[in-house]
């Protein structure tokens, strides 16, 4: 039997997939999986149980990514379960920047009691008047799950699309249409586009990418949308800008000191995966890459080990490995396991930066002698039997 724990409201669709194996805890240390949307886990301590987290989300800087590495935690993401809300959210900012409709509706709801109100709308409306986005140019920064469903229907809108993302996947490109203009420099993107809308990862590399010598570079009166992370941008040097007149409209989905309220800033409370159809499909995913480790090792979507599969194990046992990304791990864990005369039916073992994950099915019972050596092994961050 499975425990798991939710730190948020799950969805219960998605809970529905897990199967007769699993209970649900209310207690976190008893859990051997953990399902969070964006609760903080910075201050948490983790008991011994626990082998997983999944964020039923995209972004993971809620979790302490590096601890749980070290202590052969999996962390799971679900990336493209919220793409087309997130869209969605990103051309209804888009719509709200050109065509000023916040201001609009603020009139009304000011003017709620004038008897006149219809009549005296169709003088002042000419302040309200916006601008359309066919035949305009939009940047997109980062091609992934998000950035092409919003690349292929700007495409419907009748703009002019171009796409900035050095590392597109295969399966991103094989999705993108066409008539995207892809351009290798993002200079290029704040030369050219009207609008440009941001979706990359939080990373060291990308934190701030949008700053005072970015924004020098755009084109007077751009739209800049940013519905992925505020820590992107830098809000100061955008919100300068916005009163120099460099900048039309900034779109954010963070309400901060530095923007909320602010002349020229539309920010919206975080709603980008906030739709019912996003939370299914979060929680769905991440019940499924739940359950795939829980029951076979696997790793699907981790952010902080390396994905590998070997299906459902057909050989005796299985055996999970955490360790250092170093030399002689391989030979160590063969050299033991051949001492004691554990046949090795198939291996992988994939890595990613520091860590690596290996998996083995033996044609023998591993004993609890053989795990105790495996993991006395220096680099071993944890061992894991399965069967």
């Amino acid at each position: 039997m499975y425990k798991f724990h939710c730190l948020n409201n799950i969805s219960p669709i998605g809970l529905k997939n897990f199967t007769s194996k699993y209970i649900q805890v209310s207690e976190i240390e008893d859990a051997d999986g953990i399902l969070v949307r964006s609760a903080s886990m910075h201050e948490m301590e983790f008991s011994k149980n626990l082998l997983a987290i999944a964020r039923a989300g995209a972004g993971v800087n809620n979790i302490p990514l590096q601890r749980c590495s070290e202590k052969g935690i999996v962390v799971f993401n679900t990336p493209g379960a919220n793409a087309n809300g997130v869209k969605e959210l990103v051309f209804a900012g888009m719509l709200l920047a050109s065509r000023d409709i916040v201001e609009g509706v603020d009139w009304v709801r000011s003017n709620w009691n004038n008897p006149d109100i219809a009549k005296t709308a169709e003088k002042e409306k000419k302040q309200f008047a916006g601008t359309e986005l066919e035949g305009k140019k939009l940047g997109i920064i980062g091609l992934g799950a998000i950035g092409v469903r919003v690349a292929n229907t700007a495409v419907n809108f009748g703009m002019d699309v171009y796409g900035y993302d050095p590392y597109v996947s295969v399966d991103s490109a094989w999705h993108l249409s066409r008539k995207i203009n892809h351009v290798i420099r993002i200079e290029d993107i704040f030369a050219e586009c009207d609008y440009i809308t941001i979706h990359v990862p939080l990373l060291d590399s990308t934190k701030g990418m949008i700053n005072a010598e970015a924004i020098s570079q755009m084109k007077n009166g751009v739209v800049l949308i940013n519905m992925a992370r505020d820590l992107l941008v830098d809000e100061k040097a955008v919100v300068a800008a916005i009163d120099e007149g460099k900048i039309r409209r900034y779109v954010s989905d963070f309400p901060n000191p530095t923007v909320a309220g602010k002349r020229g800033c539309i920010t919206t409370p975080h709603l980008g995966a906030s739709t019912e159809e996003s939370e299914i499909n979060c929680a769905k995913m991440a019940v499924k890459e739940l359950r795939d480790y829980l029951e076979n090792g696997n790793i699907t979507n981790s952010v902080n080990f390396p994905n590998c599969n070997m299906g459902v194990c057909q050989s005796v046992g299985r055996i999970c490995l955490f360790h250092k990304n170093q030399a002689n791990m391989i030979t160590n864990f063969t050299r033991i396991m051949g001492a004691e005369s554990v046949n090795i039916a198939e291996m992988s073992n994939k890595s990613r930066g520091d860590v690596a994950y290996t998996i083995i099915d033996t044609d023998t019972k591993v004993s609890k002698a053989v795990i105790s050596q495996l993991s006395e092994v220096d680099g071993v961050y944890r061992v894991r039997v399965i069967v």
